[in-house]
């Protein structure tokens, strides 16, 4: 038996062993770029003579990075509150609530996740220079948060129809009134779904780049995919090492979120994915 599980382990591995090198590579890549020394940057040699360390410490004064990082955590952060706190109830009505049109309202949830931000952005930004909210953060994180509401409903709600209604009828019969059942009896069972639904929207609002750029203009509001992108544009030279290192520690919050939350990635993709 235990030979058998040994064979399908290497077996396993030997499947999984060239997807785990593509999706390693680029980070490899951006590693040992951002740990090379300046002049060594370009030469077509994998190993650096001597690991830079200071090029993190260099990069983080040089790029204004830890403003940047300060600004994607804000936005991200909010966002994803504000998403889930309007997403949530719209789930759960979608899900319990027999209404009019609501199928209708679940395709179209459906259809906007197919348009992407680009096609929105011109009208989106004459809408913000009517409103005088040009180079505002706040702007940007309202911003964020609507784009990820729809996606966060047709998420959740698709979790919510595997929650037994059994347990509400019990909660009721017992007294207590549906904002009561829904937070202290439904909201627990939904963890799962919540925090996958969150993972997705604080990546959402980390990595966006289009509406950011557009909407913002002075570097002291630039988020981090504005502020790396800022360090290769209009440059008469540009310092890859630094470039690099940026690069690769705007990726570690996400990582970091990724290995933390990862029991309920996979719950709430898999329950979720069962209706």
């Amino acid at each position: 038996m235990n030979s058998s599980k040994l064979r399908r382990s290497l077996v396993c591995w030997l499947v999984l062993s060239p997807i785990v090198v593509t999706a390693l590579f680029p980070f490899a890549v951006m590693l040992i770029t951002a740990l090379k020394p300046n002049t060594e940057v370009l030469t077509p040699t994998w190993w650096p003579s001597r690991v830079a360390w200071e090029n993190f410490q260099t990069m983080w004064t040089a790029t204004n990075f830890g403003n940047a990082l300060r600004n994607s955590l804000y936005v991200s952060v909010l966002a994803t509150l504000g998403s889930l706190i309007v997403s949530i109830p719209a789930a759960y009505a979608l899900t319990r609530f027999d209404f009019k049109g609501r199928e209708f309202y679940r395709q179209f949830l459906l259809v906007t996740q197919m348009l992407s931000p680009i096609v929105l952005v011109v009208g989106l930004f004459r809408l913000m220079v009517a409103l005088g909210v040009i180079d505002n953060i706040n702007a940007v994180t309202v911003v964020y948060a609507a784009f990820n509401i729809a996606f966060s409903v047709w998420m959740l709600q698709s979790y919510f129809a595997t929650i037994p209604l059994d347990l509400e009828e019990a909660a009721w019969m017992e007294g207590a009134g549906r904002a009561r059942t829904l937070v202290k009896v439904f909201l627990p069972l939904a963890v799962p779904a919540i925090v996958v639904t969150a993972i997705f929207t604080f990546i959402n609002a980390w990595n966006e780049f289009v509406i950011a750029l557009t909407l913002l203009r002075s570097q002291d509001s630039y988020t981090l995919p504005i502020q790396i992108f800022s360090l290769v544009s209009g440059r008469y030279t540009v310092e890859w090492h630094h470039v690099m290192a940026a690069t690769f520690a705007a990726t570690v919050p996400v990582a970091i979120a990724f290995a933390w939350l990862q029991r309920y990635l996979v719950r709430g993709l898999a329950l979720g994915a069962v209706k």
